[in-house]
């Protein structure tokens, strides 16, 4: 591809024993601070009659084009949801918040992300069930999701890093967890579509599950959604539900919602995987929602904000709760490529 910058064997800003564990888990590093791993629906929607995933189902991505990503590893959050790895409880106390020194050019990123996808689904190609047309069309990919780990917004060159995706015809999904209020500020490159992780409706649940690394989360996170609310692009929420934790207060669900004036909103269960069995997380497996209970809540929600269902994905059991009926008749996004 004309332009693209050579890339560099370089180990990510990371302890080495960490970034073994994480390879291990199918993660592949780009540069000092970004990685890729794929998707169980991307691998599913490679082969003959595969399903996709539920943003194939509800925005039309197709999910076998897209490439899970993140331009910053490191997280000020600790969720006891989050299925994903978190240092301080593998013993690991690098400081991940304020580790970089110097961060990757937006196109090496790309560039990188682009080459290790394509290295990731190479080995799908000889399977004897693989689309070899879908196969052929992933090494092109149209989609990204920046929400592989971490939070992407630590990243301070975002608005050239979505730039350089949209150049390319790759559109976007961000998905932040709501507390970097002036990177939020400074984004005038829209992604094509906005996220933001609403773990709880109050500052007493809200601490308790996300366990911040820094201080102040929740009056950050009231003040992002107001700058959320002002981004003129497509939002989202997304609520990760648990039985007997967050599962209440469709009211303050509600509240935050004509806060942050959403488009959309993602009503869905927890799963019970990955760092989210730890024993010092307290969660059990009898917390997983059951689709009518997600259902149910969700129809709680859209009551107490006006808002209105309008899909269901079962088998990653979230409901897709739409602003308006334009919201609903508009959510298929349109790629250029």
């Amino acid at each position: 591809m004309a332009g693209e910058v050579q890339m560099t064997e370089e180990k990510p800003h990371m302890p080495e024993e960490l970034a073994a564990k994480m390879k291990k888990q199918g993660y592949h590093f780009v540069g000092r601070h970004s990685a890729t791993k794929i998707c169980g629906y991307t691998a599913s929607s490679l082969e003959k009659g595969g399903g996709g995933c539920y943003k194939n189902r509800f925005y039309g991505i197709g999910s076998h084009r897209c490439i899970q990503a993140t331009p910053a590893i490191g997280c000020n959050l600790a969720c006891t949801f989050c299925w994903r790895i978190i240092p301080e409880e593998e013993g690991f106390k690098w400081n991940e918040i304020n580790a970089m020194s110097r961060w990757d050019d937006p196109v090496r990123i790309v560039d990188g992300l682009v080459e290790e996808h394509r290295k990731i689904i190479s080995g799908y190609k000889g399977k004897e069930n693989v689309d070899l047309k879908r196969w052929t069309e992933a090494n092109d990919p149209a989609h990204v999701a920046l929400s592989l780990t971490g939070e992407p917004l630590f990243y301070p060159k975002m608005n050239e890093l979505v730039a350089e995706f949209h150049r390319r015809g790759i559109s976007t999904f961000l998905v932040t967890n709501g507390t970097m209020v002036h990177a939020l500020e400074k984004l005038t490159v829209l992604p094509t579509q906005l996220y933001v992780s609403i773990q709880a409706p109050n500052r007493e649940l809200y601490e308790r599950i996300t366990r911040p690394k820094t201080t102040g989360a929740w009056d950050n996170f009231q003040k992002f959604l107001d700058a959320f609310a002002m981004k003129a692009t497509r939002r989202v929420f997304r609520l990760t539900l648990i039985r007997g934790e967050n599962m209440v207060d469709e009211a303050g669900y509600a509240a935050l919602i004509r806060k942050g004036r959403p488009h959309y909103v993602e009503v869905k269960g927890f799963v019970f995987v990955g760092g989210a069995r730890r024993e010092e997380r307290g969660l059990s497996y009898g917390q997983m929602p059951s689709g009518d209970e997600i259902k149910e809540f969700a129809e709680r929600i859209a009551r107490a904000s006006g808002y209105k269902v309008v899909d269901y994905h079962d088998s990653s059991n979230v409901v897709l709760l739409a602003v308006d009926e334009d919201a609903e008749k508009g959510r298929l996004i349109k790629f250029d490529k």
